[in-house]
Formats: C-alpha cells, sequence, structure tokens
C-alpha cells in the first residue's frame, strides 16, 4: 500500500502528518520525502542515513566537427535545450529534460550522453521503519527527473523487502506534486479550515481526480476558520479521516520538532484513530479494484 500525503499548498501540515503516521505506522514501512526542492521529513524523523549516492541525468554533449546541421535535434527539442543556430550548434544541459530524443534522431553521431548532476539521494532508518529522501542540487531548476530516481531506488527496496509506503509530497498542484502522487494507492489531502486552505484544497483535489486515484482528507488546525472545507467533502463524498485541533500543544511540539503523534496522549490517539481508517480506505479501494478487475 502506497499512501501519498499531498496539500495544495505549503504550510497545511503535510509534513507533521506524514511523520506522525510513519512513527505509529504498525506493519513494515518505508517512510519517503519525494520534496525534493525543500526535505524536511528527516527533521521529524531523524533517520539514521546508511547510504547515500548522487543523482544524475543524461544530456546532450555536441560535437561541431560532425554535426551535418541537418537541424532535426533543434526541431524535435521543445526546450531549446539543443539548437542550432546558424552553423553553430549549441548545447543547453541546464534546459534539458533528459528524454534522449535529440541523441536518437542526429544522423551523424554529434551529439554523445554526457551527464548533469541533479541531487543526492540517501536512505536509512527511522525508529522501526526504513527511510529514503532526495535534495535536489542547490540551483537545479527541475525535480521530477531526480523524483523519478527516488522512486526506482524505493522500488528496489519494496522488492528487496516489501513493506507499506507513506510519501511526503512536495506541496501545490504542478508537475512534481502529480509526479509524486500517481503512483500511490490512497491520496490523503491535508488542508486547513480557512479561505486560503480550502481555495487550494480544491485545487489539488481537481488536479488530482483525473488520476482516478482514491482520495480522503485531513484537517489540521481544525476549529479556526468556517465551514466551507467541511460542506466541500460532504458534496463530493470525500471522507475526512480525521481532524488535529489547532491547540498550543501542538504548535509547541512543531516547534521543538516533535512529532506530533508522540506530543501528548490525545494527540497520539488521534493519529492512531486516523492511521486505522487509511487502512480501512486503502483496504476498501484495492477490494473493489479487484473486484472490477
Amino acid at each position: 500500500m502506497i499512501i501519498a500525503v499531498a496539500s495544495g499548498k505549503g504550510g497545511t501540515g503535510k509534513t507533521t502528518v506524514s511523520a506522525s503516521l510513519a512513527s505509529i505506522w504498525e506493519e513494515p514501512l518505508i517512510a519517503v520525502d519525494l520534496d525534493v526542492e525543500e526535505p524536511n521529513l528527516h527533521l521529524f524523523l531523524t533517520p539514521q542515513i546508511q547510504g547515500r549516492r548522487e543523482a544524475h541525468m543524461e544530456v546532450p554533449v555536441a560535437d561541431e566537427s560532425l554535426c551535418t546541421r541537418c537541424g532535426a535535434c533543434s526541431e524535435l527539442c521543445q526546450f531549446k535545450a539543443i539548437s542550432l543556430l546558424g552553423e553553430v550548434l549549441l548545447a543547453f544541459p541546464e534546459m534539458c529534460h533528459g528524454c534522449g530524443g535529440c541523441l536518437a534522431v542526429c544522423p551523424a553521431g554529434a551529439l554523445t550522453p554526457g551527464v548533469r548532476e541533479l541531487g543526492e539521494i540517501s536512505w536509512g532508518r527511522a525508529g522501526d521503519a526504513r527511510f529514503l529522501m532526495g535534495r535536489l542540487r542547490v540551483g537545479e531548476a527541475m525535480s521530477p527527473p531526480l523524483m523519478r530516481q527516488v522512486k526506482d531506488q524505493l522500488n528496489q527496496m519494496l522488492a528487496q523487502t516489501p513493506a507499506d509506503v507513506i510519501i511526503d509530497c512536495p506541496p501545490g498542484v504542478s508537475c512534481p506534486a502529480v509526479n509524486s502522487v500517481m503512483d500511490s494507492d490512497l491520496v490523503l489531502l491535508v488542508t486547513e479550515p480557512t479561505p486560503f486552505g480550502f481555495y487550494d484544497f480544491e485545487l489539488a483535489w481537481r488536479a488530482f481526480s483525473d488520476l482516478g486515484k482514491p482520495m480522503a482528507a485531513i484537517i489540521n488546525r481544525a476549529g479556526v476558520g468556517d465551514r466551507a472545507v467541511y460542506d466541500f467533502c460532504a458534496a463530493q463524498g470525500l471522507p475526512i479521516l480525521g481532524e488535529i485541533p489547532f491547540a498550543r500543544a501542538a504548535a509547541e511540539a512543531y516547534s521543538k520538532g516533535q512529532v506530533l503523534a508522540q506530543a501528548t496522549p490525545e494527540l497520539n490517539q488521534a493519529f492512531r484513530a486516523i492511521a486505522g481508517r487509511v487502512r480501512e480506505l486503502a483496504a476498501g479501494a484495492a477490494a473493489k479494484e479487484a473486484a472490477h478487475a
């Protein structure tokens, strides 16, 4: 079971929920931070890192002496990472998306594979759970290529020892967010009951609905704002699996880098109830999918 914890905007408590669920999960688990631009799940789970490696992406290297100036590579590339300016062949590796198309269409072998550093992938253990994260290189603009390599690493870990997976996703509804939830079995949308929180929550619901994934909501800072998010969930048949109260104890625990589920008995009980509902919803979705197969 792969559970993606997502949100329409940053600051709603997505990482708080991910860390808390990971800390009380009763089955074998891999906690994954796919928010590679600003990973912070490790700040709460404090894993012992056991290994790390650099992540690279294939980019073209141009040899003008072999170029016939046919323009096939430049015409193919929609991002102009490879361009023919008059008689000059130029490669811009920082703009490359790594599709390899230019290498395939070049008839003269003027383009050869090179590499660009994307960032780092690291793994280890956080208590009883395994831990995996990616960190984008400073100055790197594209996170999806690194995210795909983190997911490849995850698949290797799952092949060795099967486990449930909780993914702390990047916020928002752009390519990185969609990339992070597309392989999941269940999407948990974390929101807060404020006008701004509801606006971005609805955007996320609309963006992820096209993927056909089961979704549910978790309300953070319950007790502030208004009822708009509750009314929307009721109208759309979107289950609310739990609420995290707007309480001083929660804010103090967060400010100290503590996992919320371990902060007070009440919060621990709330997150254990959420975890139980997550498992029930995921099991029901799996049974429904099997029945339709």
